[in-house]
């Protein structure tokens, strides 16, 4: 009979009955629904998949960020919870891995890819749950990374790091010649440790070393070369069976990383060979002791703090639904390249 009322009501006083039925109406159902649904975020939850836990390099960078995701969990009082995985080396396994991530609910994916040619799949399963990806050191083709705006690459710039690298060796040659051409015929031999044949620093750094080599006036000729996948070990067995073929010959290791180029110095302690010099670059833990102790003539070192701050700051950005970080400048709104410097050992008296 009420609402009949009212309905009456509204003929004939207007609709101010009618206005008050529906505010309180509005009330009821607010208070109702509890707190508002665009609640500040508390906590994120990113999911980071390593294409080997086994890789130097990538346990520098995971362990520094894991160091920034505390630090930033103090400073900005969000909750940030990391799940690491180890892909082991298989496509398949990191891709399940992806599948895991989303069903659990993660914000943003970290993804350092097994095969970068290969990225279309992850790529699949994150546009459709809508979660952003951030790629790290194997940079994914770009026909993949344009397909969608939520997609970024964190990694040091393969070019300048194979510039600086050849750029250590001919300063150290126009400074003492006698040090690098250890026989004095004025032709430094040199061997070739690379990286994986599919990975795009690999092959960038073997172009862009060896040309600036000869750009820069040092007077070198390949003795041999061989794939040793970034492996410390493969490295040391490649090193060992050429120092056997080539005695009293090899002058200079160029190696695509520090790992490679330590497995290089295994052999030639082995084998009682003093000398000869080995560069390397990514500036590991064990690649900077090296050149501090003087084994290693040189590396060219990646700012792992900036990498890994910058990895944890933008995934955070993305999951938070914020703008990214303007200390991270972004090329093209994709990559960012941390910096690079080059470490040599200290000079002899």
């Amino acid at each position: 009979m009420r609402k009949c009322y009212f309905l009456w009501n509204k003929r004939r006083k207007g609709l101010w009955p009618a206005a008050l039925c529906l505010a309180a109406a509005c009330l009821f159902l607010t208070a109702c629904s509890g707190p508002a649904e665009e609640e500040e975020k508390k906590s994120i939850r990113i999911g980071v998949s390593l294409y080997r836990g086994d890789d130097t390099f990538i346990n520098n960078i995971r362990s520094e960020l894991e160091a920034n995701a505390k630090k930033y969990e103090q400073e900005k009082g969000i909750k940030v919870t990391l799940d690491i995985q180890d892909a082991k080396g298989s496509q398949n396994t990191q891709n399940s891995q992806v599948e895991r991530f989303i069903s659990l609910g993660c914000d943003v994916l970290c993804i350092n890819p097994v095969d970068r040619m290969d990225a279309s799949v992850i790529i699949d399963k994150a546009m459709t749950a809508e979660v952003p990806v951030v790629f790290f050191n194997r940079q994914p083709v770009e026909e993949d990374m344009n397909r969608w705006d939520k997609l970024y690459y964190i990694g040091v710039d393969a070019k300048e790091t194979a510039v600086l690298q050849g750029q250590m060796v001919v300063d150290f040659y126009k400074k003492q010649p006698s040090e690098i051409d250890l026989n004095g015929d004025g032709v430094v031999n040199y061997v070739l440790l690379e990286g994986e044949s599919s990975h795009q620093d690999s092959l960038i750094r073997t172009e862009w070393s060896i040309k600036t080599l000869k750009n820069g006036g040092v007077p070198i000729e390949k003795i041999t070369g061989g794939i040793a996948n970034w492996e410390r070990s493969q490295a040391s067995a490649l090193m060992e069976q050429w120092l056997g073929e080539y005695p009293d010959t090899i002058e200079l290791v160029v190696s695509n990383n520090d790992d490679m180029a330590l497995g290089a110095i295994d052999a030639l302690e082995r084998a009682g060979v003093s000398g000869v010099n080995v560069v390397g670059t990514d500036g590991t833990i064990p690649g900077i002791e090296a050149v501090e102790s003087g084994k290693l003539l040189g590396t060219v070192s990646a700012n792992k703090e900036i990498y890994g701050s910058a990895m944890l700051e933008i995934a955070a950005s993305c999951a938070l639904g914020e703008a990214l970080p303007e200390e991270y400048p972004l090329m093209d709104g994709t990559y960012y390249w941390p910096p690079q410097e080059i470490l040599m050992r200290p000079e002899k008296d």
